[in-house]
This record gives C-alpha cells, structure tokens and sequence, in this order.
C-alpha cells in the first residue's frame, strides 16, 4: 500500500519534472552555451570574451542607470504601497476586497496597453497638459525622461508591493496588537514594535517582486522614455533582434540574473533575520 502511494506521488511529479526541463533548464543552458561562447568559422569557441566586453563605458552606463531606475521604482512603490496596504486590512473584509480586486483588474489588461495608455496622458496634446491649458499653465514636456519611465514603473509594479504586504498584514493576530494596547503602548508603538517586524516578510517580497521586473523591463523605457534610455532589457533586445549577436545578450542576461539571484539572497537574509526577531520589544 505504501509502496503504491509512493509510485503514485512519483507518476504525478513527471508532469512538472518535464515542464522545468523543458522552460526552465534546457533555456537556460543555451543562455549559457552563448553567453560563454563565441563564433568561429568553424563554429563556436569558448570565451569569456563577452562579459569583457560588459565593463566598457557605455555598458557600464546602462547597468548603472537600469539599477538606479529600478532601486527608485522599488522605493517609491514601498512608500506609496505599504501605507496602502495597511489602510486596506484595516477595513472590512468586504471593502477592503473591492479595493484589493481594483488593484488587480488593470493586471488583466495586457502590459504594453497599460503603457501606451500613459502616451495620451501625459503628451503634450495630452489629457493632463489640456485640463492645465484651462488655467494658463503648459504645455509641459512630461514624457521622454527618468519621471515618466518611473511613474510607468509604479503604475505597473505597484500592485505586486500592494498585494504581498496586504496579505502578511490581515495574518497579523489581533490579539497581539490588543495584548500592547492593554499593556500602555500607543498607536505608534504598536507600529514600530510589532505591526512593522511582522509585515517584513511581505515588504520583502514585495520589494523582489518590483524590483526584478523594473530592473530587466524594455516596454516601459521605450515608450515612457521615446527610445532615449536604454535599460538593461532595452540592450538584451537589441542584441538578440537588432544587433543578431546571441553570444553578447546571453552574457548580458546572465549577468542580470546573477545581480538578481544576489538580491534575492541579500532579501532573504534580512527576511531571515526579521523573523527570528519576532515583534521586538515594547519598550
């Protein structure tokens, strides 16, 4: 009987052993094969000549501003998200649903539709410029620079900061936070003292969730930024569609997932640490 169990246990993980090996590794093992190859007459020849080539000026450049835009996104959607979320699981569970589920219904939209919809807003012929033409203000020039391509991050990526905060939050026990206030902490004690501690692992995810995407996005900069900037996925692109060079594109998105990978075990530690804390004291 047991034996069956576990046959069948077995049987039912090939289905997902064949769907990793077939999206996950096999991709990833030719991201590989070109990022440390390159081509020969004869065919291909290993190198580590393309991760040379990464710290040229230019490439530095972009890593440097795809970083800083990124880190920007992330911090601007941590402010404007984890008060949102808070308000949010103060509610009542049938108010705070619709609000949650207004969050989520743009992510039905497809991606490059919520980017091109910032295009008749904020051009200069646009819906912001002409309702401030009523009061003699403008045109202003709200596109094409770093706040447009940041503003199209956090409408974007906001939601995915929103979401994992808010769920820690509504798992808080309750009776922790009226255990403190029958103790003489104030409101503002309780925050910083227990509410904050225990809603660091949904901070924590949600900063991974935003800043991966915002770090390797190409949409975003190309519409938001009119071309001007180039973002690490703007150069992964153009490598493997304009450029037709395989080998430097792979070495590019290797080196992002490495800064990736690095993110996310530097998350993980302050995660670690956060929870063996618990709610700190009081006092």
């Amino acid at each position: 009987m047991n034996k069956s169990k576990v046959s069948r246990k077995n049987i039912a993980s090939y289905p997902f052993i064949f769907w990793s090996i077939l999206f996950i590794i096999i991709p990833l093992l030719i991201v590989l094969f070109f990022g440390f190859t390159v081509s020969t007459p004869d065919g291909y020849a290993f190198s580590v000549e393309n991760f040379k080539r990464l710290v040229q000026p230019q490439y530095i450049k972009v890593f440097e501003r795809s970083l800083w835009l990124a880190f920007l996104s992330t911090f601007w959607c941590l402010i404007l998200g984890y008060p949102v979320a808070y308000i949010i699981s103060k509610m009542k569970p049938s108010k705070g649903n619709i609000l949650i589920m207004l969050f989520i219904v743009p992510m039905w939209m497809n991606f490059l539709l919520r980017t091109y919809a910032w295009l008749p807003i904020l051009g200069k012929n646009g819906f912001i410029n002409n309702l401030l033409g009523y009061i003699g203000l403008g045109p202003f020039n709200f596109l094409y620079n770093d706040g447009a391509v940041i503003l199209g991050m956090i409408y974007n990526f906001l939601p995915f900061m929103v979401l994992p905060i808010y769920t820690v939050l509504t798992k808080i026990d309750t009776n922790l936070l009226n255990a403190a206030a029958d103790l003489g902490a104030n409101r503002s004690q309780i925050f910083r003292k227990i509410v904050l501690p225990l809603s660091m692992p949904g901070v924590i995810s949600g900063i991974t969730m935003v800043f991966m995407p915002a770090v390797s996005t190409f949409v975003i900069s190309r519409l938001l930024g009119g071309g001007q900037y180039t973002l690490l996925g703007n150069l992964i692109e153009q490598q493997f569609t304009t450029m037709g060079d395989w080998n430097f594109g792979s070495s590019i998105s290797i080196f992002m997932m490495a800064i990736i990978l690095i993110c996310m075990a530097i998350m993980s530690l302050f995660d670690s640490s956060e929870a063996k804390e618990g709610g700190g004291q009081l006092w």
